[in-house]
């Protein structure tokens, strides 16, 4: 593919990307993109078996670095676990878009989840029960609330569902939601 002018995007939750920066770098408009949903290292740990949450930002950093694009996907949102704006300050120097996306359980995974916020935080359970059983959207629309006045405070330009915002490669980071994507994106099950 090298030399085709074709756009790579890659999204990762590794560091082991490193290997290959400089072929990356190589393509026109490279895009590498990083999941980070929290930065206490156990709860990561118990979420997913990638590398830790500090390999990620340092890779993250290696890339945006050498002049290749690079995204913060905060992805999945657990309500009142993910500290969103704590994730943007750490990362935002290192990033040129910081994607936001909730967390949504189906089928199987639902109740897993469900399960570990009963037994680990059991304070939040109410809230998981509201929003994930009840259909209460009101903590993503006080999120989508607080991420407005948090990135107006930090200077960064904040829209929803649409990172074709383009600006140049030093400007602080895009942020954009897409706690709302089902809104634009109707889910097969409704076609």
């Amino acid at each position: 593919m090298q030399g085709s002018g074709c756009t790579v995007s890659i999204a990762t939750k590794s560091d082991l990307i490193l290997r290959d920066l400089e072929l990356i770098r190589s393509f026109p408009n490279a895009r590498v993109s990083w999941s980070v949903n929290t930065l206490d290292e156990q709860f990561q740990k118990d979420m997913d078996e990638a590398v830790s949450i500090e390999r990620r930002l340092a890779a993250m950093e290696a890339f945006h670095d050498a002049g290749v694009r690079t995204t913060c996907f905060i992805s999945p949102i657990f309500p009142g676990i993910t500290d969103v704006p704590a994730i943007i300050r750490k990362a935002k120097s290192h990033c040129n878009l910081v994607w936001l996306e909730n967390l949504n359980l189906r089928g199987g995974y639902k109740t897993v989840i469900l399960d570990y916020i009963a037994e680990k935080y059991t304070g939040l359970a109410p809230l998981y029960e509201a929003v994930y059983k009840k259909g209460d959207r009101s903590y993503w629309a006080m999120l989508d609330e607080e991420m407005r006045r948090f990135t107006r405070e930090e200077g960064l330009l904040y829209v929803r569902n649409d990172d074709s915002v383009k600006r140049p490669f030093e400007e602080p980071p895009i942020v954009v939601n897409y706690f709302f994507h089902e809104e634009i994106i109707p889910s097969a099950k409704k076609k």
